[in-house]
């Protein structure tokens, strides 16, 4: 898991939290089951309405991912550089077929990186395996960020259920008016409470679970065009130097490889 957003997000709810405690000693008042199941049933029913339901329950899944660490991270792309001066060097040496006996294990582990290499293998020159992984880069991209977008449509819809709720209530509230007046005021609060549930469940929740889903998919979609770029150089046969340059130039500059540096230290 990842320790920064868990402190993060501890952090913030104690933030949050705090205020309320601050602001009144009546905690029960923001507590209605009745509203948080209008908001979260009502939502809820929209969207597997509007999307296929795999792909609603792979959103759902992915919320809990969004607390653990990345797989990919700074060290992981200058490894990927690394990785593919290595494999140029082998080819210089030994030709093609070293480079898949190099790769049978990783191409189980990546299926990316494996489909790169098959191109290389193949013989495909590096216009041509630029644009087919360009292609798959692309595609899986937008595969990729649909859980985004229905958290985003998810968080669109929570605030209209929460004003339905509230209109709801209202019409109870105002339909006991007449044999309970006292009751008008506490009526009125759990009204509110579902517009309340219907802002606070996109902001707290949707709206962030999305971004950062968005995010990581940003990540892997630019590790996936920084690998794409050794490989086309692989097919391309240029020397391991030119691949160290070209691939560093898609980093930070503090994450570059360093070929003399790699040598000096082994």
């Amino acid at each position: 898991m990842s320790l920064a957003t868990l402190i993060g997000f501890v952090a913030g709810i104690i933030l949050f939290l705090g205020s309320i405690v601050i602001a009144t000693d009546n905690y029960l008042a923001f507590i209605d089951f009745p509203s948080f199941l209008m908001v979260v049933g009502g939502t809820f029913a929209s969207t597997f309405i509007s999307y296929e339901p795999r792909y609603v329950m792979q959103a759902f899944r992915l919320m809990t991912s969004i607390f653990f660490a990345p797989k990919i991270q700074r060290g992981v792309l200058q490894g990927e550089v690394g990785r593919c001066i290595r494999w140029g060097y082998l080819i210089q040496k030994t030709g093609l077929n070293a480079l898949e006996a190099d790769t049978v294990k990783l191409k189980k582990q990546d299926r990316f990186l494996g489909f790169g290499v098959d191109l290389v293998i193949a013989g495909y020159t590096g216009p041509e395996v630029r644009q087919i992984l360009t292609n798959s880069i692309e595609t899986s991209f937008q595969r990729n960020c649909v859980p985004a977008d229905i958290l985003r449509n998810m968080a669109g819809t929570a605030p209209a259920y929460g004003m339905i709720g509230t209109l709801i209530g209202l019409i109870i509230m105002l339909g006991q008016m007449g044999s309970d007046p006292a009751a008008l005021g506490p009526g009125m609060a759990v009204a509110l409470i579902t517009t309340l549930y219907g802002v606070l469940l996109p902001r707290l929740m949707l709206l962030p679970a999305a971004s950062k889903i968005q995010q990581r998919e940003e990540i892997v979609r630019f590790r996936n065009y920084l690998v794409a770029e050794g490989l086309c150089l692989l097919a391309e046969r240029k020397n391991p130097r030119f691949i160290q340059d070209a691939m560093n130039s898609f980093l930070d500059p503090s994450i570059h490889f360093d070929i003399d540096k790699q040598m000096k230290n082994k």
